[in-house]
């Protein structure tokens, strides 16, 4: 076993270190992009490593910066290496690395945002599996910038939800660093105090795996706090069978007050002038308690409730529309008889 493994790794020439790379190149990490450069190479190895066998995959590197993640990867012999990186004084550090392993490994550099980047025009396509099948040999991996990745993370869910972007070809797997707070948020299940919207979101269509901490001490410059590696593989179902816009309007609604009773975050779902009727209803059809906490809901307690809401706006389509932040005369003009229809 051990020598098969080895010969599956790949063995690039002699290169700088990373710490060499940023001194020839006089890069320094932007803290209006909040980039920090993870150093130490044993945490990056552990990074990779928790994305399993990649061997012969194709690798979606997000933010890859220097390209300390991008070598181990290379090392793991992937098919295909996907750079996306928005930071373009990065990119020639990322063309030596691909020069140093062209003919043994594929690598496409793209300097680009990857809100708005399409990859799937650089996967092959005989990576493709049924949705229902084993996940496919495709894997995004990224050292997430703070400042996006709350973003990037909902901007995904939606494209999983519809089976979209990279993920037209499968069930395709992540393993990503966050913000510890933000990957605790992820995993937490119900009653955990980091327990929110962001967690029923992911839960909903992945499943989630808080893999371990990095110390923000092993990043340059240091961030004021920890990261956590979260590992997200889609599920072949989504527990809430509804569209994407429908369970994230109900779920942030609940938890926009999530200290209170949740009955009161989901009366902001209907207008003013029928929002307690209609909560208690869609309570009432849910079979959900009214005083309980946002925190308190489980899971499948959620299916139940949007499952109900679906009903109602079933019954009354103008509820659909209706939006808590909207300016009030903007939901009067869109719904001129909803109360009228409602009641």
């Amino acid at each position: 076993m051990a020598v098969a493994k080895k010969a599956a790794q790949i063995r690039l020439p002699p290169l700088p270190s990373i710490k060499d790379v940023i001194r020839l190149y006089k890069l320094r990490a932007l803290r209006e992009l909040s980039q920090n450069f993870l150093m130490e190479p044993r945490l990056i190895d552990k990074i990779v490593n928790a994305a399993g066998n990649i061997e012969k995959y194709v690798v979606c590197e997000v933010g890859p910066g220097p390209g300390g993640i991008t070598r181990s990867i290379i090392h793991r012999a992937p098919r295909k290496v996907i750079l996306v990186e928005k930071d373009r004084r990065f990119i020639p550090s990322l063309e030596l690395i691909a020069d140093a392993c062209r003919d043994k490994v594929d690598v496409d550099i793209i300097p680009g945002d990857i809100l708005k980047t399409d990859i799937t025009q650089y996967v092959p396509d005989d990576v493709k599996t049924d949705w229902h099948d084993e996940p496919p040999p495709l894997h995004l991996i990224g050292n997430l910038p703070f400042s996006v990745s709350t973003i990037l993370m909902i901007r995904w869910l939606e494209m999983i939800s519809k089976q979209e972007g990279p993920w037209i070809y499968g069930r395709a797997r992540m393993t990503l660093t966050f913000q510890k707070e933000v990957a605790e948020r992820m995993a937490a299940r119900m009653l955990h105090p980091q327990r929110c919207r962001l967690s029923v979101m992911c839960q909903n269509w992945c499943t989630v795996k808080y893999k371990f901490d990095i110390p923000g001490a092993a990043f340059l410059p240091k961030p004021d706090v920890d990261v956590g590696v979260v590992t997200l593989t889609p599920l072949k179902y989504p527990l809430i069978k509804h569209p994407f816009k429908m369970v994230e309007k109900v779920v942030r609604q609940i938890f926009s007050m999530r200290q209170k009773y949740s009955i009161r975050g989901a009366q902001t779902l209907f207008p003013e002038e029928v929002r307690n009727e209609m909560a208690l209803r869609m309570y009432k059809m849910a079979g959900i308690d009214p005083m309980t906490r946002p925190f308190q809901i489980a899971n499948m307690e959620f299916a139940r409730i949007v499952d109900a809401y679906a009903e109602i706006v079933k019954m009354y389509p103008e509820l659909e529309h209706y939006d808590y932040r909207a300016p009030k005369n903007k939901n009067l003009k869109e719904n001129p008889e909803v109360e009228e229809d409602v009641i």
